[in-house]
Parts: structure tokens; C-alpha cells; sequence
């Protein structure tokens, strides 16, 4: 006799708690429910007006639909949603969309073009970190009203403030930013003006394929099947992931059959799974990108020497074939492959020689000391002692300092690190979504509200900015693509940025699971289709 669906989120819990102490014995995990293991300590909040981290994202995608999608397959192909059509004025400035009127929330409320104006207007006017996304074109807090309006239930105008490339605008409304909520339900729990952010930050109010049953930060997130899905009824009832900083531990609960997914193993740890009778390894490129920033305001990174002699100190082929074994290619363009205009070009490789060389030019030839603020995950800890071994060959002392992704995070947004080792992923499938984050610095000021990467390094950019902003307002597309090359390769040259891989994502999992969808970034992971054979 099988136990309720409950007393399964509740064994589950005891049983994966217990196991990182004490190894138990095998418990098989329920037909109708998915035990996933996760590292998500980098989630800070639940509201899409606010999530700007990689599980955060993913978060979104299990419990929002947005305005539009694109083929994960051949991202250049951008389909329907919420909106089942649209239409684009003669001037370029007006996306006019037709909302489908078979969707509700999970509250009951229809999904209506009017929850759809609300939920863009009210990123704007709270403007936490996402909402460049929208402000981008021309939307303020004092004008979002007027240029983004619900003229019935069924219409939705939305307007720039100039004729951007079509394809611009459309993936920026892919992005989780652009998620769906229930007006109706965040506006009565709105208190003093919040819009109910308050409330939305620990809460869901969507109409995705799940609920948010439960979120424990740094432990666990519960969601529970919609039946009433608009595409179809997914696959489980329930959806239990589990916070499991330690990639062993992860490997042995997926061998036991204690849990049906690993997320975060180790090359070393994928490699003795590869022949395994009940496991299968599902690989697939993604647009994460992995780079070492460079604050500076810091002296030894002032210049554009100085800068050179350490992309000329990192073991990019050694550490992708090395350490992350099958889990990245050496990438060093902020474009990810795919994307329109990315560069394959790897103009740099470890030779110690010719950063003495640099190092000299800049005034630095008797090296220094400085620090590198990266996130506790094994991999990432890895390639930062990779880095401080190589950067010593020339006297640089490294001195790392792990952090959670949270704390790690705030450092960073806040511009108070030497070095940061980081991982970035685009927030939308259009080349802007990266060229504005790594080459475009518009206010360098403390009071910017546009605080991209170039910024939280403190670079101004001032060569790569008007040139970022040129390519996006480029209408042909082989014109734009060659424009993102050559800022690319400008890019490269002087920036503080080391960019050194694109992830290939490696998930482990038994092979009674199928279906499960890893699409190209984060909010395009998908676990409605899933399901599990016994």
C-alpha cells in the first residue's frame, strides 16, 4: 500500500536529512513524484520582478507562463504563449498581442491581457534588479501606464521609444521578467504601496504546470501539480528538490535510488556513472558562460596591460579537459555560442612569458597580493585554485575567499571585491542580453540605475557603449551580427573580464525518468513533461 502524497514530502525530507549522516537503506521514491537534488543557496526571492539568479530562474519556469517563447532547438524561431499573436506598427515602436483566453491561475482567476499590463507595469514600478529588462525602452514608473496597456481582455499594446530590432524586443519578453502573475491576488496582498511584492517574495501567483507548495532557503522547494494547465497535465503530482551542497552526497543518493536527479556532479563523479545499469548522463550545451572579473578600481587592474598579462595566466585548456572534464569548451567571447553574432575566437592561452612581458609594461613586474571572491561549490573552488597556482608563477599572491552565492552575490553587487570568479547567463536569447551586461557602462556613478557587470567592475566602457547601443537599434541581421563581432573583439582586448568557458550542463539521472526538459539557460528547464516509469 503506498503512502500519501504528503507523507511522501515528509519521508523524503526525514530520508535525505538522515542519509548526508548516516547512509540508510535504499527508499525507493514514489512513481507520481520527482526527488530532485539541487545546489539553489543563490535564491533570494520568489517575485519575477525580482528573481535575477540562476535558480531563482528556474524557479519561475515551473510556476509562470510568459507573454512568448522560442524553440529551444533553434532559438532564432520565437513562438506563441500567452500571447497567441502580434502584430508590429509601421514605425516599429507598437507590439500589439492577442492573449489566449483559455488559461486561469492557480487561484481560479482567467489569465487576461489586463493581468498581463499589470504584471509588466508593476516591474517597472517596483525596479528591483531585473526591470532594465523593460526600463530599456523607455519605460518609467511615471509612463509604463501609458505605453503598456490592456485595451480589452484580449489586447495588450506595448510601446517603445524607439524602432529597436523586432527580435529584440520579442526574446526580452521571453525573459522571467516578463512572467505572468495574478493581479487580482498579488493586489490584495499588496501593503503600504508594494504592489505585494512582500507577500510574492516567499508566494506564487501563476499559471504554470506547478504550485509552490513550500520554499525553506537553502533547504528545499515543494511544488504540487496544476491540474488545470493550459498545454496539458504534467507528469507529477509533486516536484520535491532538495538543497544538497555536497556533490557526493548527491552521487550516492542518486545511486541508492533515493533521489531520480543530480544536478551538480563533478567530472570525476560523472565519469564512474557513465556505465551504470540504472543511470543515465543527459548532455547539453547552454548559454551560462564562466569568467573572472576584474575590479578596476583596484591598482593592479587599472590598466589595459595589467589586465592582458592575466588572461595570459589562466590554463584554459587545461582546466576545461582537466577539471570540468566534458562540462564546458573554452569560450572566451561574452556571446554564447548560438546567439547571433557570437564569436568563436580564443585569442589568449596560458604563457607565463608573455604576462612577465605585460606585467612589465604595466609597472607590475614584481607582482602583488590580492583576493578572489568566488562561490563555495566544488568546481568553482577548483578553477580559483587553478587560478592561484598559475597567477603565483609571476608573483601574484591569490588569496581566495568562498562564500555562499548569496553572500558572494552582495559583494559583488556592491563592488567590493579584488577578483570574482563568476557564472553568467543570458536574461533573455537576444546578443543585447550579454553586450550590455559585459560592454556597455552608460553611468559609471554610484547613483546608475543600469548596474551591469562593466559597472559592478567599475569600468566605464566609454569605447564599447555607444557601440552596444548602435548594434541594438540595427534592424538588418547580418549587419548587427557583424557589428557584435567586432565589439567582441574590442571586448576582449581591454576589458576586465577573463571569460573562459561555456557550460555544458550534465545531468544525472535513473533511467525510469524521462521527458524532463534542459533547455539552453535556466528558465527554459522544464519539469511538466516528465515523467517515470515505476
Amino acid at each position: 500500500m503506498s503512502l500519501p502524497s504528503r507523507c511522501w514530502i515528509a519521508v523524503i525530507g526525514i530520508l535525505l536529512t538522515v542519509f548526508v549522516v548516516s547512509l540508510p537503506a535504499s527508499a525507493k521514491t514514489p512513481k507520481d513524484t520527482l526527488v530532485m537534488a539541487s545546489q539553489f543557496d543563490d535564491i533570494v526571492s520568489l517575485d519575477p520582478a525580482e528573481v535575477f539568479e540562476f535558480s531563482g530562474a528556474e524557479y519561475t519556469a515551473q510556476v509562470y507562463d510568459r507573454l512568448v517563447a522560442f524553440d529551444l532547438d533553434d532559438i532564432s524561431i520565437i513562438l506563441p504563449s500567452v500571447a497567441e499573436s502580434w502584430t508590429v506598427s509601421e514605425d516599429g515602436k507598437t507590439f500589439t498581442f492577442k492573449i489566449r483566453q483559455d488559461i486561469t491561475f492557480h487561484s481560479g482567476n482567467p489569465l487576461t491581457a489586463r493581468d498581463v499590463a499589470f504584471s509588466l507595469q508593476r516591474v517597472v514600478k517596483l525596479g528591483k534588479t531585473p526591470a532594465f529588462i523593460l526600463t530599456q525602452f523607455g519605460l518609467t514608473p511615471e509612463n509604463v501606464e501609458e505605453l503598456v496597456q490592456a485595451v480589452d481582455d484580449e489586447m495588450l499594446t506595448f510601446t517603445t521609444d524607439q524602432a529597436y530590432a523586432p527580435s529584440f524586443i520579442l526574446y526580452c519578453l521571453t525573459a522571467n521578467v516578463a512572467s505572468v502573475v495574478d493581479s487580482q491576488l498579488v493586489q490584495s496582498k499588496a501593503v503600504n504601496g508594494d504592489y505585494g511584492h512582500g507577500w510574492l517574495r516567499t508566494n506564487s501567483a501563476g499559471s504554470g504546470p506547478f504550485k509552490l507548495n513550500a520554499w525553506r532557503p537553502n533547504d528545499a522547494l515543494i511544488y504540487d501539480r496544476y491540474d488545470g494547465y493550459w498545454k496539458g497535465e504534467p507528469g507529477f503530482t509533486r516536484v520535491f528538490v532538495r538543497h544538497i551542497a555536497e556533490t557526493s552526497t548527491q552521487k550516492l543518493l542518486l545511486e541508492k535510488g533515493d533521489i531520480d536527479v543530480a544536478r551538480d556532479l563533478t567530472a570525476d563523479q560523472l565519469a564512474a556513472l557513465a556505465d551504470h545499469k540504472k543511470i543515465d548522463l543527459v548532455s547539453r550545451p547552454r548559454g551560462e558562460i564562466m569568467y573572472l572579473s576584474l575590479n578596476v578600481e583596484r591598482e593592479p587592474f587599472s590598466s589595459v596591460e595589467g589586465r592582458q598579462a592575466l588572461k595570459y595566466l589562466v590554463d584554459y585548456e587545461g582546466i576545461a579537459s582537466t577539471l570540468l572534464n566534458g562540462q564546458v569548451r573554452v569560450h572566451q567571447a561574452f556571446l554564447p555560442v548560438g546567439f547571433l553574432g557570437a564569436s568563436q575566437e580564443t585569442p589568449f592561452a596560458l604563457n607565463v612569458d608573455k604576462a612577465k612581458e605585460l606585467l612589465a609594461a604595466a609597472g607590475l613586474e614584481e607582482g602583488y597580493k590580492t583576493t578572489l571572491d568566488v562561490r563555495n561549490l566544488p568546481e568553482l573552488l577548483k578553477i580559483a585554485e587553478a587560478i592561484q597556482a598559475s597567477f603565483a608563477q609571476v608573483g601574484i599572491e591569490v588569496e581566495i575567499l568562498p562564500g555562499t552565492g548569496r553572500q558572494v552575490l552582495t559583494r559583488y553587487r556592491a563592488q567590493k571585491h579584488d577578483m570574482h570568479l563568476g557564472q553568467w547567463g543570458p536574461d533573455y536569447q537576444d546578443p543585447h542580453t550579454n553586450a550590455q551586461t559585459f560592454a556597455a557602462n552608460p553611468d559609471p556613478s554610484e547613483a546608475s540605475t543600469l548596474r551591469t557587470l562593466a559597472w559592478r567592475n567599475k569600468w566605464d566602457a566609454a569605447e564599447l557603449t555607444p557601440q552596444t547601443t548602435a548594434a541594438v537599434l540595427e534592424r538588418d541581421p547580418a549587419t548587427r551580427a557583424g557589428m557584435y563581432m567586432e565589439i567582441q573583439r574590442a571586448h576582449q582586448q581591454s576589458s576586465p573580464f577573463i571569460i573562459m568557458f561555456q557550460r555544458v550542463a550534465v545531468i544525472a539521472h535513473r533511467k525510469n525518468v524521462s521527458g524532463l526538459i534542459w533547455g539552453p539557460s535556466f528558465d527554459t528547464y522544464f519539469y511538466w513533461q516528465g515523467t517515470k516509469s515505476k
